[in-house]
């Protein structure tokens, strides 16, 4: 199926989560803010929130630094 990643079209499987989205993306889940469809996602959801056929998922990144 097909959905928009920050602002990137991206083919992922059918069932797929944030959770695994972010995994594949190879980014930490505990660095990671995701929004799908204006909504955020809490955290403890990740792995629970099903992705669908369009979806536009927004992943914003923490980097700490000094």
């Amino acid at each position: 199926m097909q959905i928009n990643v920050n602002g990137e079209s991206r083919d992922v499987a059918t069932g797929s989560t944030i959770a695994g989205l972010i995994d594949t993306l190879g980014l930490e889940q505990k660095t990671v803010v995701a929004q799908r469809n204006d909504d955020i996602i809490e955290r403890h959801a990740y792995a629970s929130t099903l992705i669908h056929d369009g979806d536009c998922i927004e992943l914003i990144r923490f980097v700490g630094g000094g």
